[in-house]
């Protein structure tokens, strides 16, 4: 009877298919691959995507899927590469907080979308933020207009700051 239970459930199921080492070369590739493929798509937090964004996100989680897997789709495979994912994360996160290079590298640094009331059309080109998106973040800093800002400023966690003009 013991035999037939074994026999409903294969090894594959709980066991990887793939060696460990291999399985952790994958995951740690895809996660330096993806970091640098984010990186280079912009600054924008969740929140502030747009649709298409975070449909990006939904199928590029689904591209890469098989690269770190290999096709392994056991259990053990699946969770050691999880385990992986989040000691990459905690790894970058450690080494961004130690670094002030790794931490430019990976996270950037907040740059001027107006200076001194001045809007750099570059700066938004090379940063990916449209009128609109800029336009709202003036609304709801209460500016009705350009002219009503000093500086706005592009946080790297993709929040756009402002500074009021003075009143005088």
């Amino acid at each position: 009877m013991l035999a037939e239970a074994s026999d409903a459930l294969p090894r594959y199921v709980f066991l990887p298919q793939l060696p460990w080492l291999e399985l952790l070369a994958r995951g740690v590739l895809v996660y330096i691959f993806l970091v640098i493929l984010i990186r280079m798509t912009g600054r924008r937090q969740v929140g502030m995507m747009a649709p298409f964004d975070f449909i990006l996100l939904l199928i590029l989680s689904n591209a890469v899927q098989n690269s770190m897997s290999g096709g392994d789709n056991s259990l053990a495979g699946g969770l050691f590469i999880a385990t992986v994912l989040i000691a990459m994360n905690t790894l970058m996160a450690w080494l961004t907080r130690r670094s002030k290079f790794i931490e430019g590298l990976l996270i950037g640094q907040p740059v001027f979308i107006i200076r001194a009331g001045v809007l750099d059309e570059k700066v938004m080109a090379r940063e990916k933020i449209t009128h609109h998106e800029l336009a709202a973040a003036l609304r709801s800093a209460g500016c009705p207009n350009i002219e009503h800002v000093r500086h706005a400023i592009l946080e790297t966690n993709g929040t756009i700051n402002i500074v009021h003009r003075d009143a005088a």
